[in-house]
């Protein structure tokens, strides 16, 4: 697995990279080809460790994890994300099969991690949307106007198709399409 790390406004000694290194590496067992892991630590209020943990398997499947440690423990953050991405690969082991490793998930999986799956995915609502074109602060204002949680829309600048959402912190995010 290769590994990129950024530290937002806390330095980090080697020793924390390496932790992460080995804990985030127990799940390269899963996949078939190198995967990339993106590792964000970072410090907010009153001293709570973040981690943001991000593994982009070779055929595009992506696993994300954010974690906190309101004692300031980062390894106890890097524990946690690698639990929260275990679980969800565990979770939906058959749904990804065929993304994984033939023998990833073996038999003998411990019942305390065995959780039961929804055998399929239940539409049950199906909206239809006009996508106009509009500009990036625009639609995050219709979105709250809507007071919905992200909005779909054509970038007036770029003609693409992208998404605006609310994020955990409070902030928005902008997803862009690429063809």
């Amino acid at each position: 697995m290769k590994y990129t790390f950024t530290c937002k406004k806390i330095p980090l000694n080697d020793s924390i990279k390496l932790y992460a290194e080995k804990k985030i590496g127990k799940l390269d067992r899963y996949f078939a080809e190198e995967a990339d892991a993106t590792v964000i630590f970072s410090v907010e209020k009153k001293n709570r460790c973040a981690v943001e943990v991000t593994i982009r398997a070779a055929n595009g499947t992506l696993f994300r994890a954010q974690e906190q440690d309101p004692d300031g423990d980062m390894r106890a953050a890097i524990d946690a994300a690698v639990s929260f991405i275990d679980r969800r690969i565990r979770k939906n082991k058959t749904r990804l099969a065929k993304n994984l490793r033939s023998d990833a998930l073996s038999s003998d999986i411990p019942a305390e991690f065995d959780v039961a799956e929804d055998a399929v995915f239940n539409v049950v609502r199906t909206k239809h949307h006009v996508i106009e074109p509009m500009t990036i602060d625009d639609a995050i204002l219709q979105m709250n106007l809507l007071g919905h949680d992200f909005y779909v829309f054509r970038d007036a600048h770029s003609r693409k198709i992208s998404v605006v959402y609310h994020r955990n912190d409070g902030d928005y995010g902008l997803i862009e399409t690429e063809e």
